[in-house]
């Protein structure tokens, strides 16, 4: 969000002013030092390569588009002379030359800007699958902190503005430099003493171009941060539509998008002027070159009356120069659009380009993984979907090593401040550990840290007694199921949000998957089935239903390690009843590790681990820490209340 809106603006009064001075802080961006375009289109470089050739065909074009151009004033000189003569048939055959030159460089044209663009989409579409695959491998720490709106500009509006190159044939300024260079070789060999005094009024160009230069690239650039902060407020606004339609905040947000939109308005304001005015220079100086021609002709001919056979200048050449004249601020006035363009280009490349020089990577193996290493992983892979293990509470194979290890390990969100604080416990294979503890006590950290969504900074944990770190991160992590207390449904059917794990949905395995936990039913009665469409986020599916497609997720992907995040936390007493036997069916025959909020999702567990402002403080079945008297004795009487008059304790 943003500062409020400038004086005078009518909902002024409504804005929070402390409040949006601190959001504004969130969803601005620094600024970018100083930026060489030559550099940013060396980074460009790599994106165009594959496309090599067919951006030679084109630049190819624009040579042959550059010489038809620089033949047609001649022709046109040579036109009016032969009127001029009174030579019909010459007058024919340039006519047809200069129709053929007129048609051939319209059709040189469309194929040069069809292949520029073909080069400037593709090359575009790699920059954005790039972007993709980088974000996917950006850490947590920086989404974090980022607004999700300002991400969305980074792959969309800042790709799209450096497709412009493309788009707008800013790259053809090759071709007009060409046309440039020469139109004045032809003006020179022509008459030098003309075409110098035609010329005088170029240094003015310079100037103008001098003055707008940086002045253009601070608004492109401006015009960038605004369009960032824009996204991203939109994007908190829509997502949080429901409270503040509920707290009746309609009024200051409304202000706050004011303030937002103005400064949005301002910097394109600001481009537009700079723009403008290069347009105008540009236009005024070519026609006080064209009167100075004209001028200085008339000059010449009072000083070499027409009666005189060598007169310098004729009136043929007075309209070559001219059509040269006007041939050459053609370019330049191109050169001046394109030239703001490219500012607009530069900065969103700038931006692109510091996006993708974030040094906060998803980190590597710090050991490769061997092949052995990899074939360990598979033996320890859960029993198949089909044929769930038998042989009562953790019914897999001893393991040598625990299955989950913490050896004294500290992690801290921001610096100084201490989520985890040494810790260490051990899960076997087949254990089913619950975590326990107050909000913010680091349960859920301890399932990132396994994940390696964060890196821990001191201790190891380790999984199947490796270090996490040698783990390659996919390898890791499908390795595990996860259970979220907040399901995330994607736009898709029933069918594909089941089998995440897999490119295309197994029908088969989807339908065990459901009918393991007793759900298969309830989701064929659905219009369509199992592929049924999902809507954003699954606004179409209940709560219930939704935590039933994530427990059957846990059980098409298979995995031997599981993780229950306060799975049933947001369910109410009903529907986490129907839910207790799909829970039992999805953690039957694997390690599990339940963070706990409700009594009723840890009274099968083989042990409790209780945290306490970052750390372990008791180890224990529920009858020995309830005996114990300490932490979570407290926890129980104060959280667990309620389920404790639902449910006999004899059943925990």
């Amino acid at each position: 969000m943003s500062a409020a809106p400038s004086k005078g603006t009518p909902r002024e009064s409504r804005q929070t002013r402390p409040r949006a001075t601190t959001l504004r802080d969130f969803h601005e961006e620094d600024k970018l030092g100083a930026a060489y375009d030559m550099q940013l289109l060396r980074k460009l470089w790599p994106f165009m390569r594959p496309h090599a050739r067919l951006l030679a065909v084109s630049v190819g074009f624009i040579f042959f588009v550059a010489a038809v151009n620089l033949s047609r004033p001649l022709v046109m000189g040579r036109l009016v002379a032969q009127a001029e003569r009174g030579e019909p048939s010459g007058l024919l055959t340039s006519g047809l030359l200069l129709s053929g030159l007129v048609v051939g460089q319209q059709v040189l044209s469309f194929l040069q800007m069809y292949t520029m663009q073909i080069v400037g989409a593709r090359s575009m579409g790699d920059l954005r699958a790039h972007l993709f695959d980088f974000m996917q491998r950006l850490s947590l720490r920086y989404y974090d902190r980022t607004p999700v709106g300002r991400l969305v500009t980074r792959a969309t509006n800042d790709v799209d503005a450096v497709g412009e190159l493309f788009a707008s044939g800013v790259l053809n300024a090759i071709g007009d430099l060409v046309v440039l260079l020469g139109i004045v070789v032809m003006m020179l060999k022509l008459d030098v003493e003309m075409s110098l005094f035609a010329f005088a009024a170029l240094p003015l160009v310079g100037v103008v171009v001098w003055f707008v230069r940086t002045r253009a690239r601070h608004a492109y650039r401006d015009i960038r941060v605004k369009t960032a902060r824009l996204n991203a407020f939109l994007n908190e606004q829509v997502a949080g539509m429901s409270v503040v339609q509920a707290y009746a905040q309609e009024g200051p947000m409304a202000a706050e998008f004011d303030g937002i939109n103005i400064e949005y308005r301002e910097a394109n304001k600001r481009s537009v002027f700079y723009e403008a005015v290069l347009d105008a220079a540009i236009e005024m100086v070519g026609t006080l070159c064209i009167a100075s021609i004209l001028w200085w002709s008339g000059i010449d001919r009072l000083r070499h009356p027409s009666t005189v056979a060598t007169t310098a200048i004729t009136f043929p050449l007075v309209v070559t120069f001219t059509q040269y004249i006007k041939q050459f601020f053609e370019p330049v006035s191109l050169l001046a659009q394109r030239y703001t363009i490219l500012q607009s280009a530069m900065s969103g490349a700038e931006r692109l380009f510091k996006f993708l020089e974030e040094g906060e990577l998803e980190s590597e193996p710090t050991r490769p993984q061997t092949p052995a290493n990899a074939e360990g992983a598979k033996v320890r892979a859960a029993p198949t979907l089909a044929t769930p293990p038998s042989g009562g509470r953790g019914g897999q194979r001893e393991q040598s090593e625990p299955a989950v290890r913490f050896d004294g390990v500290t992690f801290s969100y921001k610096p100084g401040v201490a989520v985890l604080k040494d810790v260490s416990f051990a899960v076997n294979a087949g254990e089913r550990i619950a975590l326990v503890g107050a909000t913010g006590a680091g349960k859920t950290t301890v399932t990132s840290l396994l994940l390696r969504l964060y890196e821990h900074e001191l201790g190891t944990v380790s999984v199947f007694g490796r270090d996490v770190r040698d783990y390659d991160r996919r390898s890791l992590r499908a390795m595990f199921s996860v259970v979220p207390q907040d399901v995330f449904l994607f736009a898709g059917t029933v069918a594909s949000n089941i089998a995440m794990s897999d490119s295309a949905p197994d029908m088969a395995r989807v339908e065990l998957a459901l009918s393991r936990i007793d759900a298969l039913d309830v989701f064929r009665r659905r219009q369509g089935g199992l592929l049924s469409p999902v809507d954003d986020r699954g606004a179409n599916f209940s709560a219930g239903e939704r935590q039933l497609i994530a427990f059957a997720r846990a059980l098409y992907k298979d995995s031997p390690l599981l993780i229950l995040d306060e799975a049933t936390a947001n369910i109410d007493s009903d529907t986490e009843a129907r839910l207790q036997a799909a829970l039992e069916v999805v953690m039957q025959g694997r390690t599990a590790l339940i963070v706990a909020h409700r009594l009723s999702t840890i009274r099968a567990v083989n042990r409790i681990i209780v945290f306490h402002h970052g750390k372990v403080v008791e180890v224990g079945t529920h009858e020995e820490l309830i005996a114990k008297g300490g932490v979570y004795e407290r926890l129980y009487r104060l959280q667990f209340a309620q389920d404790k008059r639902e449910q006999p304790l004899s059943e925990v």
